[in-house]
């Protein structure tokens, strides 16, 4: 990596969330730090896995999130003085002085740091990083990282979902805020949400922090706050046909006499305070009108008033956006007002109307989605917020940071519960692909084997199963790991969000349409080479306690 790449890379590290720090973590990591370094462990080296057990949403497949994050964490790893202070408070007072000395001059430049891409399609038990130095500082890493890929990526997994059940022609917008876990849940959910194929959010400040597209319209108090038309003081709007003033209000007011007869809807239904409403909201912006059309009725008044607004924005030389729907039958309201706009734009040979975009919002779900799929509406996009940054279907991922070797030497954790097993060592990942592009199966193997060659014979095996194996000739083999981290530095390019984005649909598209199907999807296998399956089982038989009968 050349100096000024390195200098970009420092440059982008800056955006730091300062809540990002080592004190972000669990007591017992200090008290382990302090019993190593009272053993006199500080020159032992670790090596640690960060992965999870199982994939979210009853799926089959998870996206890797987080790791630009814990990146900037480890490039800003250091206990400050009032860091230290606060542990001497904490801490029991038979604490040595000397440690905190040896605490305060811990940083990660002794750490090396192997990931996969960021955005990528993971699966269970691969490690998504491999976290290698010295013991102290590796074990003080691992509730930070937790917390960092943890929620990114269960977060970005669910925008996945969602990008998928709505399909590739509908717009998804991520209106979350205010129903996230707190601040740094609400920017967390914007940013994972748009990596996972979202189009926009309604959060600024994550539009300003990461460059996400920002998109909104009005609220419910907006049209409730207007009475009647004649209450608004700024009435007119310049004709872009020629220049002048006109009265945008009877402009309006005749349009909707018109249509009411067109469309069979009584104006004395319509509401007229929603259509002040929306004559005002169109004044603030003829050029970008959507309009919230369930305050009242939609099929009664809000379709009514929106129509005769915007054929009136039309009549000035201003195309309107769209609506949105915020309640009620989503599929049924979506094509009511498809049909009317297609009417209408058959009625005044005006053909941009029939295609004016409909927003729907209203607490969906990926099920809803799906749902109204089966309905056949006429959305154009959807504006989801509580399901998609709470995560409510599953709202936590569950990964974990298992130690797999100790000064060289592997470790195993074991337990009566076989998905607690741990895979001892150092172990490279890879991704091996089939003739038609799609991935057949995950490798894992150690680190000191050689490296798999593509159309070639490959045993791979069951991590835990004897009698589940199985050949394969990939067509193509893809290493997973990179190191992100060495020396102090960051090695890898980070790219743009943009470009984790894409690289999210890159690598979905070479996952089979069966594994990443809604309705019982086909579990993707993640295997072993003979050498760990070998290894690893004598390890297990070498560590399990024989029993004794008598």
């Amino acid at each position: 990596m050349s100096v000024d790449e390195s200098n970009n890379v420092h440059t982008r590290l800056q955006v730091h969330n300062c809540v990002v720090q080592p004190l972000l973590t669990d007591l017992y990591q200090i008290t382990m730090a302090y019993a190593y370094w009272k053993s006199e462990k500080t020159s032992d080296t670790a090596v640690f896995d960060l992965f999870f057990r199982q994939n979210p949403f009853q799926g089959e497949f998870t996206i890797f999130g987080g790791l630009e994050e814990c990146l900037r964490f480890l490039e800003n790893f250091n206990y400050s003085d009032s860091d230290i202070e606060y542990l001497k408070t904490t801490l029991p007072p038979t604490i040595e002085q000397s440690f905190f000395v040896y605490l305060k001059e811990l940083t990660a430049k002794d750490v090396k740091l192997y990931a996969i891409d960021e955005g990528s399609v993971v699966f269970p038990r691969v490690p998504l990083i491999r976290v290698e130095g010295p013991l102290i500082v590796v074990q003080l890493l691992e509730t930070t990282l937790l917390t960092l890929v943890n929620f990114s990526s269960l977060m970005a997994t669910n925008a996945a979902r969602y990008r998928m059940a709505a399909g590739d022609n509908v717009s998804l917008l991520e209106f979350g805020l205010r129903r996230a876990q707190g601040p740094d849940g609400g920017l967390s959910a914007s940013k994972y949400a748009y990596i996972g194929g979202f189009d926009g959010t309604s959060n600024l400040l994550a539009g300003k922090m990461f460059n996400i597209p920002v998109k909104g319209t009005h609220a419910h108090a907006y049209i409730t706050s207007f009475s009647n038309p004649s209450e608004l003081k700024t009435k007119t709007l310049i004709n872009l046909n020629n220049g002048k003033e006109q009265d945008l209000i009877d402009l309006t007011l005749s349009w909707r006499t018109t249509l009411s007869n067109l469309l069979h809807i009584s104006e004395s239904q319509a509401s007229d305070g929603e259509l002040a409403a929306l004559v005002s909201f169109a004044i603030a912006f003829p050029e970008g009108f959507v309009a919230l059309i369930d305050t009242y009725d939609v099929n009664k008044s809000g379709i009514l008033n929106f129509c005769a607004v915007a054929l009136a924005l039309n009549d000035l030389g201003y195309k309107a956006i769209g609506v949105r729907i915020d309640s009620g039958d989503l599929a049924y309201l979506s094509n009511k007002s498809r049909e009317t706009f297609v009417k209408v734009a058959k009625e005044y040979n005006i053909p941009w109307f029939a295609n004016l975009t409909i927003i729907a919002s209203n607490d969906i779900n990926e099920e809803t989605i799906w749902s109204l799929n089966d309905q056949k509406h006429s959305i154009d996009c959807f504006g989801i917020g509580t399901h998609l940054v709470t995560c409510q279907r599953q709202p936590a991922l569950g990964c974990v940071y298992k130690l797999v070797e100790v000064n060289g030497t592997p470790r195993i954790k074991l337990s009566q519960d076989g998905s607690k097993i741990t895979m001892p060592g150092k172990k490279d990942a890879f991704r091996l692909y089939g003739a038609d592009g799609f991935a057949l199966i995950d490798l894992l193997k150690k680190s000191v084997e050689d490296t798999p060659i593509a159309k070639t014979k490959l045993l791979c095996r069951h991590p835990f199963d004897q009698k589940k194996r199985a050949f394969v000739v990939p067509s193509e083999i893809k290493p997973l790991y990179k190191v992100y981290w060495e020396n102090g530095h960051i090695m890898q390019r980070l790219p743009e969000l943009k470009e984790v984005r894409e690289h999210v649909k890159e690598s979905l598209r070479t996952i089979r349409p069966d594994i990443k199907r809604n309705l019982n999807p086909t579990p993707y296998k993640v295997s072993v080479s003979d050498d760990l399956y070998e290894f690893m089982h004598e390890l297990w038989m070498r560590n399990t306690p024989i029993g004794e009968l008598s």
